[in-house]
């Protein structure tokens, strides 16, 4: 029993301490409400009165570009309002001017009119002065000057005449002086002397018996070198020296490169021969284009394309009945300048046309045509001044005389290749000869290279093997000698030789 009650307290106990904990935390709690309402209600009057200086700042501000703003708009409508007082002050000005304008054309219209009216009175005068006149004198104003011409002429007929005669003849004789004083100043002022073109060059040995080297085994080193160059080498008893012989000088002065270039290296065999020859080519197209520059600028003639230089300076190799082509040319070309300046001419054309004038004689050989013609296609391929191919065209008369520059050119090549000395007709005949032989044989078919040797006594002609049989090589040998027979006259005869060599070459790796 005392359990029972032991445990009724000890619940009764428990029950009691619960509610006492809860009632504490609820007046704990309430406390803390309280005191939590009053923050809140502290907070809420800052934030109040926050907000309302925040307003009340932003209603100034407001307030302030609300004025700014109105008294710019002020000042802008003032501004416009003295812009549109301007325009009006102008239009009205304008206004005004135009009517005093207008009064001033009414003004001279009036006096345009008081003015023809006066001019009309004056013809009507005259005209009645005139007819008034004219019946006086029962002629006419046309009879009357006639007539009057007429009479002036019977009366003064004869010294009229005599007059006329002498200045026709006077000033004859002055064009005539004059003329001659030019031509004689420009002959006078470039009397080069002409240098005499041989056809052979002769090359200095160190010694007589690198002569067994040029000729070789069974001559197969100087069968090669023939070949490749298309030259004559002779090798006789003169000593200390070899003689090279073509009609061709850029075939000379190649072989000449390439033989002074193999005795110096001593190795003289086929296959070094023909690398020496390509070698020696190429330094003879340096020099050809260091002479077309020299040429060029020694003439003073500019602006020309590079490659019609380059084809200029082949014409340093290139003879004309005896004379340098280029050298000629260089002549001509000085002379022309000065005729131009005498004559009020255009100097630089006329330079121009005279330094060009034989081009085509560069490359008459390789392609068909006179050298005139040829030249011209050049020039015109190569965008050159129309005025300079006027000029040069007409030298030989093939062409009209266009321009003033053309004559002078013509006058010019004939003082150049006329005077004494300069040319030798023989020898250009002979030359003619031997190209005309080449030119034969190169127009075959198959025809890789062709050489005049031995003074035109021989032609070699060297063929393609993969194109042409030893059978067709014996039939073109007679075909070319029966063309020679037709077509050429030449003193002796002259010997046709084919060649037909297959070359077979193969590399060890």
């Amino acid at each position: 029993m005392s359990l029972k009650i032991v445990a009724l307290i000890a619940g009764l106990v428990g029950a009691a301490g619960v509610a006492l904990g809860y009632y504490l935390r609820l007046i704990i709690s309430l406390g803390k409400r309280g005191s939590m309402e009053l923050e809140i209600k502290e907070m809420m009057l800052k934030a109040k009165e926050e907000s309302k200086k925040i307003t009340e700042e932003a209603q100034g501000k407001a307030t302030e570009a609300l004025n700014e703003a109105r008294s710019e708009m002020k000042e802008k409508e003032e501004k416009i309002k003295k812009a549109e007082e301007r325009v009006i002050k102008k239009e009205d000005t304008l206004d005004q001017r135009q009517i005093d304008i207008d009064k001033e054309v009414e003004n001279i219209k009036v006096k345009i009119a008081e003015v023809k009216k006066v001019k009309e009175k004056v013809d009507t005068l005259e005209a009645s002065k005139q007819s008034e006149l004219e019946k006086l004198a029962r002629l006419s104003e046309t009879e009357a000057k006639a007539e009057l011409i007429k009479g002036i002429e019977k009366r003064y007929e004869e010294d009229l005449l005599v007059r006329i005669q002498k200045l026709e003849k006077f000033g004859e004789e002055q064009l005539e002086r004059k003329a001659q004083g030019i031509l004689a100043a420009s002959i006078q002022r470039l009397g080069n002397s002409v240098s005499a073109d041989v056809l052979t060059t002769m090359v200095t040995i160190p010694n007589d018996e690198i002569k067994g080297k040029i000729i070789g085994k069974e001559g197969r080193n100087i069968k090669a070198f023939e070949r490749a160059t298309g030259v004559e080498v002779i090798v006789d008893d003169t000593p200390g020296a070899i003689t090279i012989s073509s009609f061709d000088p850029v075939r000379r002065q190649v072989a000449r490169v390439a033989l002074e270039n193999l005795i110096l290296d001593g190795r003289i065999q086929p296959a070094k021969i023909e690398a020496v020859v390509e070698k020696a080519q190429e330094e003879i197209n340096k020099i050809i284009k260091e002479k077309g520059q020299q040429a060029v600028y020694e003439c003073g003639v500019l602006n020309l394309d590079p490659r019609i230089i380059a084809i200029l300076g082949r014409l340093h190799f290139r003879t004309s009945y005896g004379q340098n082509v280029l050298q000629h040319s260089i002549e001509m070309t000085h002379i022309a300048g000065m005729l131009a300046e005498e004559l009020g001419a255009n100097v630089a054309i006329t330079k121009a046309g005279a330094l060009l004038h034989d081009l085509g004689k560069a490359v008459d050989h390789e392609v068909q045509g006179t050298h005139v013609e040829i030249g011209r296609r050049i020039l015109q391929k190569f965008g050159a001044d129309e005025a300079i191919v006027k000029a040069m065209q007409a030298h030989h008369g093939e062409y009209p005389y266009e321009t003033i520059e053309s004559i002078i050119v013509q006058t010019a090549d004939a003082i150049s290749g006329s005077r004494p000395g300069a040319r030798r007709d023989s020898v250009e005949n002979y030359l003619k000869r031997l190209g005309d032989l080449e030119a034969i044989s190169k127009s075959f078919p198959g025809v890789e290279k062709s050489y005049a040797l031995q003074a035109g006594r021989e032609i070699r002609v060297f063929v393609t093997p993969t194109e042409i049989s030893d059978l067709d090589a014996k039939k073109m040998a007679q075909e070319i000698a029966s063309r020679i027979e037709k077509e050429l006259k030449y003193p002796g005869e002259i010997k046709v030789t084919v060649i037909r060599e297959l070359r077979t070459i193969e590399y060890a790796r």
